[in-house]
């Protein structure tokens, strides 16, 4: 038998309160390269240790950080004067019955390709690469070698994940989304990757601040900036207001001041802070469903680049998003689910010591529902491997 809890929570769901606050660190913020690359190394770890000697070993790439660099914004296009850093932190295996692995290249060659994979105009070949990644501790390196169908877990730890997500969540993450889709870039070139949507509803008003640098070989003049910035404006709103039922204000690079030249707009080299003005590291950016909402418990775990078998900083992270979906798409007359799962040290992961479902009813009772959301809690739990796999593959996203 599981350690399985239901109770019923007293509180308002978030879209009857009257503020709510969310925010979306975009696909160029130097907080999601961070996590997306490290996490993007532990799968190539996963698959290198899975083809090799057919398990996962003992990694956790979770300490990474991405140190700005320096360049001169130019119309017409700037030059870099010195290179970003990306520093790999923390543990993984190195040899297994005398074989070794080469941890630190595939670290690098795994940054490389997402770069090239994402950001338009980041050469990863002049960026710099610094790999502190060691060897794992005896003890915790010898829960890879239990040979258990079902690993312990290497932490205490708590994770906490909700469902469903709420309209003013929805269009913050869909809107980052949109602005760096491979159709948007094309027809907006000068747009950069490094967007972030801050989202605040007050009632039914909607305001979203967004950042989106633009990149300055585009952009001939200071008045060329501003059209080109009012455009981008304008397709912002008409994306939002088609997608929302509230009203709804944008707002767009609102550091820039008219007349003062480069102090005054904000441009970039490569489409990314990181070139100049922005340092990132993992666990700063997104939680594991994509956007920060501030209204919400959430985990303190960075789950980007843990291990994907034993590490439950990421896999009830995940996993615990993925289970209050299931109760809420399956069990009815919820509003809302929040669902906390915590581990013991050493115990098997799909035996949490505490499995909770907090849910507040649309109608009816808990004693109708306990039930059914009990089943769907034990059955994620009973398929926990194959979770496990989905993570390590990459299939499941992180950030």
């Amino acid at each position: 038998m599981r350690n399985i809890e239901i109770d019923e929570l007293g509180a308002t769901p978030i879209t009857e309160r009257k503020v709510e606050v969310v925010e979306r660190k975009g696909l160029g913020h130097p907080d999601y390269i961070c996590d997306s690359i490290m996490n993007q190394v532990s799968v190539e770890l996963s698959k290198e240790y899975m083809g090799r000697f057919g398990t996962i070993m003992h990694h956790n790439i979770d300490k990474g950080m991405l140190v700005a660099g320096e360049v001169k914004t130019k119309f017409g296009g700037g030059v870099i004067l010195k290179p970003m850093r990306i520093i790999f932190g923390d543990r993984a295996t190195f040899e297994v019955e005398g074989e070794f692995i080469d941890v630190n290249n595939i670290a690098i060659d795994t940054a490389k390709q997402w770069l090239r994979d994402n950001m338009r105009f980041v050469n990863p070949d002049l960026i710099e690469y610094q790999v502190e990644i060691a060897s794992g501790s005896a003890e915790l390196t010898d829960i890879f070698k239990r040979k258990n169908a079902i690993l312990g877990a290497n932490d205490t730890s708590a994770a906490v994940g909700y469902a469903p997500m709420t309209p003013t969540e929805t269009i913050v993450l869909e809107t980052e989304k949109h602005l760096n889709s491979p159709g948007f870039k094309e027809r907006f070139p000068e747009s950069g990757e490094d967007i972030k949507v801050m989202g605040l509803r007050i009632g039914n008003e909607l305001q979203l601040t967004v950042a989106d640098p633009l990149v300055d070989m585009f952009i001939e003049s200071e008045r060329g900036y501003f059209q080109k910035k009012d455009e981008l404006l304008e397709e912002i709103k008409a994306y939002v207001s088609e997608r929302t039922e509230l009203r709804t204000s944008v707002y767009l690079n609102m550091l820039d001041r008219e007349g003062r030249g480069m102090g005054g707009i904000y441009l970039t080299v490569t489409g990314t802070s990181a070139e100049d003005a922005d340092s990132g590291q993992v666990g700063r950016g997104n939680r594991v469903n994509g956007i920060i909402p501030l209204n919400r418990p959430v985990s303190s775990e960075a789950a980007a680049g843990k291990n994907p078998v034993s590490h439950v900083g990421k896999i009830y992270n995940v996993l615990s998003h993925r289970i209050a979906s299931e109760i809420y798409m399956n069990v009815p007359d919820l509003r809302e689910v929040y669902v906390w799962l915590l581990s013991q040290i050493g115990e098997p992961i799909d035996q949490p010591k505490i499995a909770a479902a907090q849910v507040i009813m649309e109608k009816g009772s808990i004693g109708s529902v306990e039930k059914e959301i009990n089943e769907v809690i034990d059955k994620e739990l009973a398929n926990i491997r194959e979770f496990c796999m989905e993570l390590a593959y990459g299939r499941i996203a992180v950030v």
